[in-house]
């Protein structure tokens, strides 16, 4: 069995376990996006009472929100992290003390009960991954972050039956906002984040019948709102009417497990 829960995504810090069960659970970590304090709080409220059910970190780039305790947490728990070479060098190239794996663009990763594949995405970061969660039954995708969908990112979630996908901005909203012009050229840039329309347009892209879940993430507080991005998102499943749930993560609450099946 495949789920996957967010633990909090916005600009206020990023973390989503997924989790595989067969001979045994694994639990890999996806972005660590907190303080140790918080993110021991949010794991006991997801029943990961114990650090030690995190089995590995990914993490997809280093930027703050995504970053967050990762080191802190990986060498006082001893849990191997995952990231690419330019994200490793974006942060400094700090000591993992053994613990950290270099990851590439389409090399599949191993973890026992589940298998990810990272893959690349543009976005304003030295090496930024995303990636894909599969169990060889159920597949899950997760695609936060970036400016735009490529072919090469396309082609990665296809197939996908669920996906956390970015709805970051509403455009009117940010057009309108108080951020500086740069700021909002940033955002909205091809390599800055997802408004609700391109997030719509991949969904409807990736739309089959065996895609049950999407999940809104990555939501702007000052830019964005639920409705606005689950009305964009509705719209782009019209040919498949009741067959995808569609929810948003919440910034601070994340969302519930939610399971992953083919």
């Amino acid at each position: 069995m495949l789920r996957f829960k967010s633990l909090g995504s916005g600009s206020t810090g990023n973390a989503t376990l997924v989790q595989a069960s067969g001979i045994r659970s694994t639990t890999l970590m996806i972005d660590c996006g907190l303080g140790l304090k918080q993110l021991a709080l949010r794991l006991a409220e997801a029943a990961a009472t114990e650090a030690a059910m995190v089995d590995a970190i990914f993490i997809t780039h280093e930027h703050s929100d995504h970053i967050g305790c990762a080191r802190q947490f990986a060498l006082r728990h001893r849990v191997p992290v995952w990231m690419s070479r330019g994200t490793y060098e974006a942060l400094g190239s700090p000591d993992f003390d053994g613990l950290l794996h270099i990851a590439t663009d389409g090399q599949a990763i191993d973890l026992g009960e589940f298998q990810v594949t990272p893959f690349t995405v543009p976005h304003d970061a030295r090496e930024p991954l995303q990636l894909t969660c599969t169990d060889g039954h159920a597949k899950l995708g997760v695609l936060t972050d970036l400016g735009h969908a490529t072919a090469h990112v396309l082609k990665h979630l296809t197939g996908c039956h669920a996906m956390l996908l970015e709805c970051n901005h509403d455009t009117d909203l940010l057009a309108n906002s108080s951020y500086p012009a740069f700021l909002k050229k940033r955002v909205g840039g091809p390599y800055g984040h997802l408004s609700n329309t391109a997030a719509a347009a991949i969904a409807g892209e990736l739309a089959h019948l065996g895609l049950k879940h999407v999940v809104a993430a990555h939501l702007s507080a000052q830019n964005n709102n639920p409705n606005l991005a689950l009305k964009a998102l509705h719209g782009s499943f019209a040919p498949l009417w009741g067959k995808t749930e569609l929810s948003v993560a919440h910034p601070l609450e994340g969302s519930p497990w939610i399971q992953v099946s083919a």
